[in-house]
């Protein structure tokens, strides 16, 4: 549900879906119709017919239990590699990598730098730079930081590059901070 979505939009609606549907067993079996009129208004409604293809085949093949595997979740339908690390992380605690469009920013001004940024979009060396940071034993901790920093230290529009406590080891920082001297002179 907060597939480009903000969370202040979703919590409403996604109490409201646990209410009608609190098991996969019983999202399985509504009409599609019916859920995607729930999910309105969210918005990308193919989300709610994957969601519910996704409950049905879990339950044919797994018997309504999520697999605890990675291949297993990327052959469900609408699961890529970024779900699947997700559901790994967050459900059952696993060392996997989760490169969302937070995650993304925060490595790549990190680590490639301001020009390179634009196309690291679902690089392969972006998924291996995550994959080789996540701490053993810690990856949920350690997903959860980074989307969270990306979201409200390392922002898309005006990240707090000056006080950040990763500007030392920043590819991005000195061309950040050259141009906000720029700016103000």
């Amino acid at each position: 549900m907060l597939q480009q979505t903000q969370v202040e939009r979703v919590v409403p609606k996604y109490r409201q879906f646990l209410r009608a549907y609190p098991t996969l067993r019983a999202l399985a079996a509504a009409d599609v119709g019916d859920v995607r009129r729930l999910w309105y208004p969210l918005g990308y409604n193919i989300r709610p017919v994957r969601l519910h293809a996704i409950a049905r085949e879990t339950l044919a093949r797994y018997g309504g239990r999520l697999p605890d595997d990675g291949d297993a979740l990327r052959a469900l339908p609408g699961i890529g590699r970024y779900t699947a690390g997700a559901v790994l992380s967050f459900a059952f605690g696993r060392d996997a990598a989760v490169l969302d469009t937070n995650v993304r920013r925060v490595l790549g001004r990190v680590f490639f730098g301001p020009r390179r940024l634009r196309r690291l979009r679902g690089d392969s060396r972006l998924w291996a730079l995550a994959e080789s940071l996540v701490p053993r034993g810690r990856g949920y901790d350690f997903n959860q930081a980074l989307m969270d920093f990306g979201a409200t230290w390392c922002t898309a529009r005006r990240p707090r590059c000056a006080p950040c406590p990763l500007r030392r080891v920043c590819a991005t920082f000195p061309a950040h901070a050259r141009r906000r001297r720029g700016a103000e002179s």
